[in-house]
Protein backbone atom coordinates (compact mmCIF):
# COMPACT_ATOMS: atom_id res chain seq x y z
CA UNK A 1 0.00 0.00 0.00
CA UNK A 2 1.30 3.40 -0.93
CA UNK A 3 1.99 5.56 1.79
CA UNK A 4 0.26 9.09 2.06
CA UNK A 5 1.30 12.64 3.23
CA UNK A 6 -0.57 15.05 4.63
CA UNK A 7 -0.57 17.44 1.89
CA UNK A 8 -1.53 14.66 -0.61
CA UNK A 9 -4.82 13.98 1.47
CA UNK A 10 -8.19 14.73 -0.58
CA UNK A 11 -9.20 17.20 1.86
CA UNK A 12 -5.82 19.00 1.80
CA UNK A 13 -5.42 19.23 -1.89
CA UNK A 14 -8.62 18.82 -3.34
CA UNK A 15 -10.23 21.66 -1.13
CA UNK A 16 -8.36 23.43 1.88
CA UNK A 17 -5.47 24.22 -1.24
CA UNK A 18 -7.38 25.74 -3.74
CA UNK A 19 -9.02 27.44 -1.01
CA UNK A 20 -6.33 29.14 0.12
CA UNK A 21 -5.08 30.10 -3.38
CA UNK A 22 -8.25 32.14 -4.21
CA UNK A 23 -8.90 33.36 -1.28
CA UNK A 24 -5.48 35.24 -1.08
CA UNK A 25 -5.39 36.08 -4.44
CA UNK A 26 -8.92 37.45 -3.96
CA UNK A 27 -8.03 39.46 -0.76
CA UNK A 28 -5.08 40.74 -2.35
CA UNK A 29 -6.96 42.13 -5.81
CA UNK A 30 -9.68 43.52 -3.29
CA UNK A 31 -7.32 45.55 -0.90
CA UNK A 32 -4.94 46.81 -3.96
CA UNK A 33 -7.50 47.80 -6.27
CA UNK A 34 -9.72 49.26 -3.50
CA UNK A 35 -12.76 47.98 -5.32
CA UNK A 36 -15.06 47.79 -2.02
CA UNK A 37 -13.28 51.41 -0.46
CA UNK A 38 -10.41 52.38 2.04
CA UNK A 39 -9.99 50.47 4.58
CA UNK A 40 -12.39 47.44 3.98
CA UNK A 41 -9.99 45.03 4.60
CA UNK A 42 -13.08 43.08 6.70
CA UNK A 43 -15.24 43.31 3.65
CA UNK A 44 -12.40 42.15 1.83
CA UNK A 45 -12.11 39.28 3.47
CA UNK A 46 -15.76 38.51 3.70
CA UNK A 47 -16.09 38.10 -0.31
CA UNK A 48 -12.60 36.30 -0.80
CA UNK A 49 -13.76 33.96 1.57
CA UNK A 50 -17.13 33.07 -0.39
CA UNK A 51 -15.56 33.61 -3.73
CA UNK A 52 -13.51 30.79 -2.44
CA UNK A 53 -15.72 28.74 -0.98
CA UNK A 54 -17.80 28.76 -4.53
CA UNK A 55 -14.57 28.15 -6.45
CA UNK A 56 -13.92 25.26 -4.12
CA UNK A 57 -17.06 23.91 -5.42
CA UNK A 58 -16.56 24.18 -8.92
CA UNK A 59 -14.87 21.27 -9.68
CA UNK A 60 -13.68 21.92 -13.56
CA UNK A 61 -12.49 25.59 -12.71
CA UNK A 62 -10.58 24.02 -10.01
CA UNK A 63 -9.39 22.24 -12.52
CA UNK A 64 -7.61 24.59 -14.83
CA UNK A 65 -6.25 26.20 -12.19
CA UNK A 66 -4.38 23.22 -10.87
CA UNK A 67 -3.18 22.73 -14.10
CA UNK A 68 -1.79 26.21 -14.51
CA UNK A 69 -0.05 26.18 -11.38
CA UNK A 70 1.59 23.01 -12.44
CA UNK A 71 2.47 24.69 -15.86
CA UNK A 72 3.74 27.82 -13.61
CA UNK A 73 5.54 25.73 -11.62
CA UNK A 74 7.33 23.85 -13.73
CA UNK A 75 7.89 27.25 -16.12
CA UNK A 76 9.88 28.65 -12.31
CA UNK A 77 12.21 25.92 -12.88
CA UNK A 78 13.25 25.99 -16.44
CA UNK A 79 13.42 30.03 -16.08
CA UNK A 80 15.78 28.97 -12.82
CA UNK A 81 17.78 26.35 -14.76
CA UNK A 82 18.19 29.04 -17.90
CA UNK A 83 19.05 31.68 -15.52
CA UNK A 84 21.47 29.53 -13.78
CA UNK A 85 22.86 28.50 -16.94
CA UNK A 86 23.67 31.56 -18.44
CA UNK A 87 25.31 32.80 -14.99
CA UNK A 88 27.86 29.62 -15.44
CA UNK A 89 28.36 30.64 -19.33
CA UNK A 90 28.70 34.23 -19.27
CA UNK A 91 30.20 34.43 -15.49
CA UNK A 92 28.06 37.59 -14.46
CA UNK A 93 24.20 38.73 -14.30
CA UNK A 94 21.85 39.35 -17.14
CA UNK A 95 22.24 43.34 -17.38
CA UNK A 96 24.51 42.84 -20.62
CA UNK A 97 23.32 43.88 -23.78
CA UNK A 98 20.97 41.05 -24.36
CA UNK A 99 18.35 42.89 -21.94
CA UNK A 100 18.96 45.91 -23.57
CA UNK A 101 18.00 44.85 -27.05
CA UNK A 102 14.26 45.23 -27.32
CA UNK A 103 14.11 42.54 -30.43
CA UNK A 104 15.04 40.15 -27.72
CA UNK A 105 12.45 41.50 -24.91
CA UNK A 106 9.57 41.52 -28.01
CA UNK A 107 10.84 37.95 -29.01
CA UNK A 108 10.64 37.11 -24.90
CA UNK A 109 7.09 38.17 -24.36
CA UNK A 110 5.94 37.09 -27.42
CA UNK A 111 7.08 33.00 -26.17
CA UNK A 112 6.01 33.69 -23.17
CA UNK A 113 2.47 34.58 -24.21
CA UNK A 114 2.69 31.77 -26.48
CA UNK A 115 3.67 29.10 -23.91
CA UNK A 116 0.68 30.77 -21.24
CA UNK A 117 -2.08 30.82 -24.48
CA UNK A 118 -0.68 26.78 -25.18
CA UNK A 119 -0.68 25.79 -21.48
CA UNK A 120 -4.18 27.29 -20.80
CA UNK A 121 -5.13 25.45 -23.80
CA UNK A 122 -3.97 22.37 -22.45
CA UNK A 123 -5.23 23.26 -18.34
CA UNK A 124 -8.64 24.05 -20.03
CA UNK A 125 -8.37 20.22 -22.07
CA UNK A 126 -9.24 22.08 -25.41
CA UNK A 127 -8.23 19.54 -28.21
CA UNK A 128 -6.01 21.71 -30.26
CA UNK A 129 -5.27 18.10 -32.52
CA UNK A 130 -8.14 18.58 -35.21
CA UNK A 131 -6.31 22.27 -35.30
CA UNK A 132 -2.87 21.35 -35.61
CA UNK A 133 -3.37 18.49 -38.32
CA UNK A 134 -5.79 21.01 -40.01
CA UNK A 135 -3.05 23.51 -40.52
CA UNK A 136 0.50 20.84 -41.12
CA UNK A 137 -1.15 18.08 -42.64
CA UNK A 138 -3.65 18.83 -45.23
CA UNK A 139 -2.78 19.04 -48.90
CA UNK A 140 -2.56 22.79 -48.71
CA UNK A 141 -0.26 23.02 -45.65
CA UNK A 142 3.52 22.08 -47.46
CA UNK A 143 2.82 24.80 -49.86
CA UNK A 144 1.67 27.36 -47.28
CA UNK A 145 4.28 27.13 -44.83
CA UNK A 146 7.22 26.82 -47.37
CA UNK A 147 5.54 30.77 -49.05
CA UNK A 148 4.96 31.62 -45.31
CA UNK A 149 8.71 31.05 -44.23
CA UNK A 150 9.97 32.49 -47.86
CA UNK A 151 7.77 35.71 -47.11
CA UNK A 152 9.44 36.12 -43.22
CA UNK A 153 13.23 35.76 -44.59
CA UNK A 154 12.34 37.64 -47.20
CA UNK A 155 11.17 40.40 -44.91
CA UNK A 156 13.43 39.72 -42.07
CA UNK A 157 16.72 40.32 -44.57
CA UNK A 158 14.39 43.95 -45.61
CA UNK A 159 14.27 44.48 -41.94
CA UNK A 160 17.78 44.10 -41.85
CA UNK A 161 19.42 46.22 -44.52
CA UNK A 162 16.64 48.95 -44.50
CA UNK A 163 17.71 49.68 -40.34
CA UNK A 164 20.56 52.81 -40.26
CA UNK A 165 23.40 51.91 -38.04
CA UNK A 166 23.51 54.15 -35.60
CA UNK A 167 26.06 56.79 -35.28
CA UNK A 168 28.63 56.35 -32.90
Amino acid sequence: MVQETLLQHWIISQFALPFLLIFFLMFAILKKSKVLGEGADQLNALVSFVIGLIFVGAVFQKQVVANMVLFLTVAIVVAFVALLLWGFVSGSDMKGDILGNKAVKWIMGIVIVIAVVVALFWAAGVNTNGALNTLFESSWSQTFWTNALFVVVIAAALAIGLIKPKAA
